[in-house]
């Protein structure tokens, strides 16, 4: 697949419990695809019989009991089409190693059982964020918020939900405007605020030029350290 259309599963799981040494085990996986930075529809979504108790804490975040769970599959019924699923995409997690290690504790009850490494890439949101808004919160509530991504229906985790949410947040993070609106001009019966190109008269006053001080350039120059500091020298307007 060309780099224009690499594919892209965005991923989170729900758990009995926090540590997957202590026996803990998924009890839901959500991924949604991106191919050229766009949902397809071709989502995997499962709910897991974890065959043993969830902890009360972990309920009070999904809200997911074993009651529910009773009549589901079990990861080794679901292993080989979540394989496939991710082979060779890049796999997009908030705080990886949570999401990763659970799933490596289930690939290691397979016989021959992969680790997620070997199938694909893993690019960690949490990682990301922390570079690009150090010191503040990077919970994925605080980045909904920070990119106003509307969370109101999230009333409890839940693993597809939240990948959802989180490809909304990675696509804000990393993108920006896909497109600049100058695709077509403005059309007949089309407002001033509608969409398309308007044109400015011919006769309109010269935009005036308002060049910063000194002290301004100053000021200007303490931010780029800072931003180019908070990104570890890996901003790109100091390599030219």
């Amino acid at each position: 697949m060309s780099e224009e259309l690499k594919r892209q599963i965005v991923l989170d799981t729900e758990t009995t419990g926090l540590e997957p040494h202590l026996g803990h085990r998924i009890i839901e996986i959500g991924c949604v695809e991106l191919v050229d930075r766009r949902p397809t529809g071709n989502n995997f979504h499962v709910y897991l019989q974890p065959d043993r108790e969830i902890d009360a804490g972990a309920v009070e975040v999904h809200g997911i009991t074993n009651e529910f769970l009773a009549d589901k599959p079990r990861f080794t019924d679901i292993a080989e089409a979540f394989v496939d699923y991710l082979r060779d995409a890049e796999v997009i997690i908030h705080n990886a190693p949570f999401d990763v290690g659970f799933i490596d504790a289930e690939f290691a009850r397979l016989a021959d059982g992969p680790e997620m490494a070997s199938l694909c890439e893993i690019t960690d949101t949490l990682v990301m964020a922390r570079t690009l808004h150090p010191g503040q919160r990077n919970s994925l509530d605080a980045l909904c918020g920070r990119y106003n991504i509307d969370n109101a229906h999230r009333t409890k985790h839940g693993a597809l939900l939240d990948a959802e949410i989180l490809a909304d947040v990675y696509l804000a993070m990393t993108g920006g405007q896909k497109a600049l609106g100058l695709e077509k001009e403005q059309k007949e019966g089309d407002t001033e605020e509608g969409q398309g190109i308007r044109r400015l008269p011919a006769d309109r006053l010269p935009l005036s030029v308002v060049r910063a001080n000194a002290e301004e350039l100053a000021a200007h120059e303490v931010r780029l350290e800072a931003i180019d500091k908070a990104a570890s020298g890996a901003v790109l307007w100091r390599s030219r």
